[in-house]
């Protein structure tokens, strides 16, 4: 007996490596696979964090957006105007494509109170004034333009100036400036309020550019707007009317005869 368990136990030794090398491809394939669900696993879980980074950066730049856009706003509804003054805020929905025209679109039209000549401003200062109005939306000449022109006054001493587009969103001439006057770089213009277009004492440029040549018969003066012209998003629409609402709905009612001509007007 004793001799037949030494002779089992022998036997077992001899199969042991057997049995092991047996077992090793099941092994080896059993590692395999769980290796390569975990891999595949951790490729799903990797994709998925990175559409959720992409989804994390796409709503924090909604939010920065959205952000701009209350700052914009509560820029211009705090801008200072005098109580008989109502404003009106509009968005900027086309700017027109041609270099030598400034102008824009808004969507402020006829039936949101909106009428010719009426002026606009950005946070900062005068940008235009309502040049066509139609029923949804009207178009804003700027004052960059090179056929518009503001009648201003320098804010420290009260000179009379008129400020003209010269084509360049940058840029304003003075024409005409003798070379008594009092007029320095950095001065503020304002508007004058002559004409009755735009209502007076709001700001319009800042002097550019004084020459001193004295042999000319008239002082050369450039001045930079102090609107935002080329980064005009809201504006404001100032009336001594009572608009519907600053964010009035547009309304779906048959236009008024009025209308009806401003509409007719805007198209030629």
């Amino acid at each position: 007996m004793a001799s037949f368990e030494s002779v089992r136990g022998y036997l077992q030794s001899l199969v042991s490596p057997l049995q092991y090398l047996a077992n090793t491809p099941k092994q080896l394939i059993t590692w395999a696979s769980t290796n390569l669900t975990t891999r595949q696993e951790l490729l799903i879980e990797n994709q998925q964090y990175r559409l959720n980074e992409l989804n994390f950066h796409e709503e924090a730049m909604q939010l920065e957006i959205l952000k701009q856009e209350n700052e914009r706003l509560r820029s211009l509804l705090a801008s200072p105007l005098r109580s008989e003054i109502k404003k009106m805020v509009a968005e900027v929905i086309s700017v027109d494509s041609d270099p030598y025209s400034h102008q824009i679109v808004i969507n402020r039209g006829a039936g949101d109170g909106v009428y010719e000549g009426q002026p606009v401003l950005d946070a900062l200062g005068i940008a235009g004034q309502i040049l066509h109005v139609g029923q949804a939306s009207s178009r804003v000449i700027l004052i960059t333009d090179i056929s518009h022109a503001v009648p201003v006054r320098v804010q420290r001493n009260g000179l009379r100036l008129l400020a003209s587009g010269s084509g360049q969103i940058d840029k304003l001439i003075h024409n005409f400036v003798p070379q008594s006057a009092d007029i320095k770089i950095g001065d503020l213009l304002v508007s004058s309020g002559l004409g009755g277009k735009y209502p007076e004492g709001y700001p319009v440029a800042k002097v550019s550019f004084v020459s001193n040549d004295e042999s000319r018969e008239f002082v050369r003066v450039f001045s930079a707007p102090v609107a935002k012209i080329d980064r005009l998003r809201y504006l404001l629409l100032l009336s001594e009317k009572e608009p519907q609402s600053i964010f009035a709905p547009k309304t779906r009612e048959k236009p008024s005869s009025t209308n009806v001509k401003v509409e007719t007007k805007a198209a030629n």
